[in-house]
């Protein structure tokens, strides 16, 4: 699970790559015969890979057109007027790409041929080719990038955000919901404490999840120098280095502190609603209310992407559960203050440790619950519990 998207990235690699060699060792082969000194078979055999760089006479080009050795043949000549024309001939149309660069040369050697028959001279050649020029002043110069970046940065944030949370919620409430009311579980209690198996599920998970992110960020980057150095995502990369700098920079920093720890109060609630299961069976059911929140928030936090500065972004950039999605999107468009940000963390930090110290105080009896009841008796003698 941890490498599969790196094995995703290396399966689309490796099929572009094949897709590539497969479609390039298809292309056609057309012959080009040229009656006119004016152009030469040579010159246009450059304009595209899908012509064959041997020479050859109509005659031959035609016979093995008929023997399948070809897979067409173009016939290049001027006319009187000097017109220039060429003729294809093929099994199969001529594909769009090499019609347009065939076009595109003829229109350049046509242009060339004009002007030597009208025998203009080189002042009015320069004349002829007088270009209009455009000027531009654009005031906020880099706006458009910043726009970029920031949209680029909160979709990697967030979608990353919500599949580890979806992930990860998943896995406690079923792990936790599976020992519900078996004797493994009254075993366990009887050795120690229900708060430090609860403390020790969750530390466990926090830890293979601090991995997850870990081998992310590492083989992100490892992926990236590897890109920079050599292949086709070379001259992409170099292009767009100061736009991938910044988006780097909006990921690793503090919004992956506020991603972490929403992963963190989401498997605290997916650890408490698979302790409400009713019985063990029920585990696939377990990650309900937390997959739903988070859903929520997800969803929600798109809607807000182009308005990071509206009162419902700065209400719910402070709400637990919401604060890991709504958060980021005001650190990246920068409207936020350090002091905001931190007033955030230590509302997401101090609800997630009384959530964690709450329902561990309650866990066992939870756990040991094994009834048919509903949800809300189930919770209300855990309270119970807790209380004693």
């Amino acid at each position: 699970m941890v490498i599969s998207p790196f094995i995703l990235l290396l399966i689309s690699v490796g099929v572009g790559y094949l897709s590539s060699n497969s479609s390039s060792n298809s292309e056609p082969e057309i012959a080009v015969i040229s009656h006119t000194p004016a152009v030469t078979a040579t010159k246009v055999t450059k304009t595209t890979d899908a012509f064959t760089s041997k020479s050859m006479s109509e005659a031959t080009a035609k016979r093995k057109l008929h023997d399948n050795d070809l897979d067409g043949y173009v016939v290049i000549s001027q006319q009187k007027s000097g017109r220039l024309t060429a003729k294809y001939t093929g099994n199969k149309k001529m594909s769009a790409a090499t019609q347009t660069g065939l076009i595109a040369f003829l229109q350049k050697s046509q242009q060339a041929q004009n002007i030597m028959d009208s025998k203009v001279t080189a002042r009015q050649l320069t004349t002829l080719s007088r270009q209009p020029s455009i000027t531009q002043h654009v005031n906020n110069q880099g706006k458009s990038d910043n726009e970029t970046y920031k949209v680029v940065a909160f979709y990697l944030l967030v979608v990353m955000a919500y599949f580890i949370l979806l992930t990860y919620s998943t896995i406690t409430a079923q792990e936790i919901a599976q020992d519900k009311g078996t004797k493994i579980i009254e075993i366990i209690f009887s050795s120690t404490t229900a708060q430090k198996y609860f403390f020790g599920k969750l530390l466990g998970i926090m830890g293979v999840i601090c991995t997850q992110i870990a081998i992310y960020v590492v083989g992100g980057y490892l992926s990236f120098n590897i890109a920079k150095v050599g292949g086709d995502f070379k001259e992409l990369i170099n292009d767009n280095s100061h736009l991938i700098h910044m988006v780097i920079g909006n990921l690793i920093n503090v919004n992956l502190l506020f991603v972490f720890l929403g992963v963190v109060i989401y498997t605290i609630l997916s650890a408490f609603s698979g302790a409400l299961v009713a019985k063990a069976e029920d585990a696939n059911k377990a990650a309900t209310p937390a997959i739903y929140i988070c859903l929520a928030a997800f969803l929600l936090s798109f809607s807000f992407i182009d308005n990071p500065t509206s009162v419902v972004t700065q209400i719910l950039s402070f709400v637990p559960f919401m604060s890991s999605f709504f958060m980021p999107i005001r650190v990246i468009d920068g409207s936020v203050s350090g002091a905001g940000i931190g007033l955030s963390l230590i509302i997401l930090i101090v609800t997630i440790g009384a959530m964690a110290y709450y329902i561990s105080s309650i866990y066992e009896g939870l756990m040991l619950q094994s009834d048919n009841s509903s949800f809300w008796n189930r919770f209300k003698r855990g309270l119970k519990y807790g209380n004693k």
